[in-house]
């Protein structure tokens, strides 16, 4: 990862969140119990409010009978995971309930430490808060596997509605079953394009398998001791994330709701309801970079100043930009493959329902790849649902100067599916309709001669 990729404190503070977040979209951020009232009202899905207590007439005066048997008590700015109780079941013949921690607590367990929340014992600042009981969602079953008692959830950095990173955030035991980095979960970069998981950060080092650990904590500071070190054989890369597509939209949608121009949303899978807004973040933390292997700087300048109409079209600009190539794994599985000046190429229609042979040309010159006007027009490439940007660089034609539209495209490669975006041009007068850039030759090798 090269440093002038990667983005740091003060460059996302005051290049990103100070420059397009506006005020009210930060009060949003900073309140759940705002965001649920914004959400909500934007038809956007988000876990159940099942009570919100501003003063302690209303705890008073609280039914704790009308709760379901699961719910999580969370303070309305809070910060990082803390002071929120998750209550996984009901405990068996008394008013009581074990948390995803397996610790019990009473109705007056719960009414003390939502008096500490009214207090302002877990917001900024410690001023006066609110405390919500909102609804539990369990771990959905293509997580139970990797993530430790709690429910898992995925950050997804947004920006000019366009998700540009994104991880998969893990409970472990060390972080007592709660998906927050700082207390031990684990982080898992996730490919934009497809929803599988590549690589997984944690405690500074990366990781192939879920780690095992049993940890006791001693002495008066709460000093970590790892007693136990091991591993499980459940890999953390590989995992595909269920309805991919859907999940980008709701973080789109929920950005463009909120006010917010950059920010980071947290996206629960709810086991039926599927895909909900857990938690947005004005200035969302840069972890995610580590996890992924990949610079956010870079991506964020890529999108800046793109026209994005909505958060379909967000969501495509984002899976042609950002896809991983996964070369390492067509090297492995494929064997190394090489590319001569000019390939034989079988490009998509837009529909999907026909191919066009022609012959590419290889250029290790050209970053972008590019189709000619005509056969992208014959594909039915230049549907203005498949325009993803116009390119904002001017060229010299026939025709005086012009900008050229950037399209999605699918191609066969040497027995290689290709998902790319391409610049149109007239190549008219071009020996090959298509050129291949480098953006399109990860995971092959090309013969210099």
């Amino acid at each position: 990862m090269k440093k002038s990729a990667i983005l740091g404190l003060n460059s996302r503070t005051q290049q990103y969140a100070y420059k397009y977040n506006t005020k009210k979209g930060k009060n949003t951020a900073n309140s759940k119990a705002l965001s649920y009232k914004i959400l909500t009202s934007s038809g956007i899905p988000t876990p159940s409010l099942y009570a919100k207590f501003r003063n302690q007439e209303k705890l008073n005066e609280f039914n704790w009978s009308t709760l379901p048997s699961s719910f999580a008590v969370k303070p309305s700015r809070g910060l990082g995971g803390e002071g929120i109780i998750v209550v996984k079941r009901q405990a068996k013949n008394e008013e009581a309930w074990i948390t995803t921690s397996r610790k019990k607590v009473t109705v007056p367990d719960l009414k003390l430490h939502i008096n500490d929340i009214l207090e302002g014992a877990y917001s900024m600042g410690n001023f006066p808060d609110v405390a919500i009981i909102q609804e539990y969602i369990g771990r959905h079953k293509t997580f139970k596997r990797y993530a430790y008692r709690g429910t898992p959830d995925i950050r997804i950095i947004v920006f000019n509605k366009v998700p540009v990173m994104a991880m998969l955030r893990l409970p472990t035991k060390e972080s007592g079953g709660r998906a927050n980095l700082h207390q031990g979960a684990i982080a898992v970069g996730v490919d934009i394009s497809t929803g599988i998981t590549t690589k997984a950060y944690w405690h500074g080092n990366f990781v192939k398998y879920k780690p095992s650990y049993s940890v006791e904590r001693f002495g008066p500071f709460g000093i970590f001791r790892k007693a136990k070190k091991d591993v499980t054989k459940r890999k953390l890369n590989g995992i595909k994330i269920p309805n991919w597509t859907t999940v980008l939209t709701t973080a789109v949608r929920a950005q463009d709701a909120s006010g917010l121009g950059y920010c980071g949303v947290d996206i629960v899978l709810h086991p039926e309801k599927g895909a909900m807004v857990l938690e947005l973040n004005a200035q969302p933390g840069l972890q995610i970079q580590m996890a992924n292997l990949a610079g956010l700087k870079k991506r964020l300048e890529r999108v800046e100043e793109l026209e994005v109409r909505d958060a379909d079209h967000g969501v495509r600009i984002a899976k042609a930009l950002f896809a991983e190539r996964f070369a390492d794994k067509v090297k492995a599985e494929e064997g190394i493959k090489i590319l001569s000046q000019i390939e034989k190429v079988a490009i998509y229609s837009l529909d999907g329902k026909k191919k066009i042979s022609t012959d590419a040309r290889i250029d290790t010159g050209a970053q972008r790849s590019s189709i000619d006007r005509s056969l992208a027009k014959e594909l039915g490439l230049l549907d203005e649902k498949n325009i993803l940007w116009k390119d904002r660089y001017q060229y010299r034609s026939a025709s005086g100067l012009e900008t050229r539209p950037v399209v999605g495209i699918k191609f066969i490669l040497k027995g290689k599916i290709v998902k790319s975006s391409v610049s149109v041009a007239n190549r008219s007068k071009m020996s090959s309709k298509l050129l291949i850039g480098r953006n399109d030759m990860s995971g092959f090798l090309v013969n210099p001669s």
